[in-house]
């Protein structure tokens, strides 16, 4: 590996818990971001293949912050208090040592809990954590939520100016205050998974370095409030990453729950989602992230593909809808009832979905639906739906598997 090549790595798997410790110690999100980039074209100047540092991730804080202060100090119209800034962003006499944490509330969490305060409004909190725990562009956080780039840049700056106008504190809250906030912590830490389960965008199915950075997330919340929706998000996470190394072949490319090896399945996490699942489904008061793990449940459950319960994933579906009705959610359920119902009654589900606005731009309503039309051998239909889906689509590996589909039709047409 060239040290370009490892530097991309770090940065992958250290750039957003570095620019959580430069926010927490230079108290403004901008500035730790400027810092951030300095430590890294710093490391790229600095560094030798023989000289990375044993412990990269304190050495760009370290770096970072050494530059944070020397942009302070050298600004033509600096007075007595920005020195007074600069001298207490790095203490005469401190060492930059930056240890293993053992306390539970880290900077990434700290980062979470800040972009979800209730003083943000709630898109925003969404678009600011993609962008800064996830490390998203605005462009491929545009592209998630089916909006233009430049109003995600806009949500972003106002998150940013309301944190700084508002002194919103950069901490995990005290337990009395935990609850009103978890909600939108989950859902940002989900969202995170997600985006490391099945990348938006990009030549790889997955970045581990994400789906492994919100399953730590979900454990610190875990030990910090005992909760059933904690432990049933903490159940998913779990359930879904245990197929990670089954989900691509060697080349690559993607491969479908059901024609994965199973034996590739890690069945420690997948004993321990299970147990997490049943804890969560058995509370009083079932959530909406219980239900989800059950239906993870369900399928590491199944030894092979044929023994998956079909019926009881649609209804679990059923009373996901209930709980939380979304058009993302009907989409999977469909899936399910091609299962149990055959392609014809999807069917029917998807084109009603995808008269909706954000479906319609979703590449997997129209893969789905694609693929329910070529189980029913409507071939040109399908191959249209396939087009739109790879058009749609941002991510490499599913590009592939679209046009494998694609060819797939057209080697039918001609035969």
């Amino acid at each position: 590996m060239s040290l370009n090549q490892t530097i991309d790595s770090i940065y992958r798997s250290h750039s957003r818990g570095v620019l959580a410790t430069l926010i927490r110690l230079l108290g403004d999100f901008d500035r730790a971001e400027e810092a951030l980039h300095d430590a890294f074209a710093a490391a790229a100047q600095q560094w030798t293949e023989e000289t990375i540092p044993a412990n990269p991730y304190a050495w760009l804080v370290s770096a970072g912050r050494f530059r944070a202060i020397d942009h302070i100090r050298r600004r033509v119209r600096f007075d007595a208090a920005q020195a007074d800034i600069a001298d207490s962003l790095y203490p005469e006499g401190e060492t930059m040592e930056i240890a293993e944490r053992k306390e539970i509330e880290d900077d990434m969490l700290r980062l979470v809990f800040t972009c979800c305060h209730p003083l943000i409004p709630a898109e925003a909190q969404m678009a600011m954590s993609l962008r800064e725990v996830c490390g998203l562009t605005t462009e491929e956080i545009a592209h998630a939520f089916l909006i233009p780039a430049p109003t995600v840049a806009q949500r972003i700056v106002r998150a940013k100016n309301r944190i700084r106008a508002a002194g919103i504190p950069y901490e995990v809250p005290d337990k009395m205050k935990l609850p009103e906030r978890l909600a939108q912590v989950l859902h940002v830490i989900y969202l995170v998974f997600n985006e490391g389960y099945s990348a938006s965008s990009g030549a790889t199915i997955v970045r581990a370095d994400l789906a492994a950075e919100a399953i730590r997330l979900g454990r610190l919340l875990l030990q910090l409030l005992p909760d059933p929706e904690v432990s049933g998000l903490l159940a998913i996470m779990l359930l879904q990453d245990s197929r990670r190394l089954a989900r691509a072949d060697a080349a690559g490319e993607l491969v479908l729950l059901s024609d994965q090896d199973r034996s590739l399945w890690d069945h420690g996490r997948i004993r321990e989602g299970l147990a997490l699942s049943a804890e969560a489904m058995t509370a009083d008061g079932v959530g909406t992230y219980a239900l989800q793990a059950a239906i993870a449940a369900e399928h590491a459950r199944a030894a092979t593909a044929d023994d998956t319960d079909w019926q009881r994933i649609v209804a679990l579906y059923d009373l996901l809808l209930l709980a939380n009705p979304s058009p993302v959610i009907e989409l999977n359920r469909a899936v399910a009832v091609s299962m149990c119902d055959g392609p014809a009654a999807a069917l029917a589900i998807v084109n009603s979905l995808l008269g909706e606005e954000r479906l319609a731009r979703y590449h997997l309503a129209h893969a789905a639906k694609a693929d329910f039309l070529r189980q029913l051998e409507r071939n040109e239909e399908a191959r249209q739906s396939y087009e739109m889906a790879l058009s749609l689509c941002q991510q490499a590996p599913e590009q592939a598997f679209l046009r494998k589909r694609l060819a797939e039709l057209e080697d039918k047409t001609r035969h």
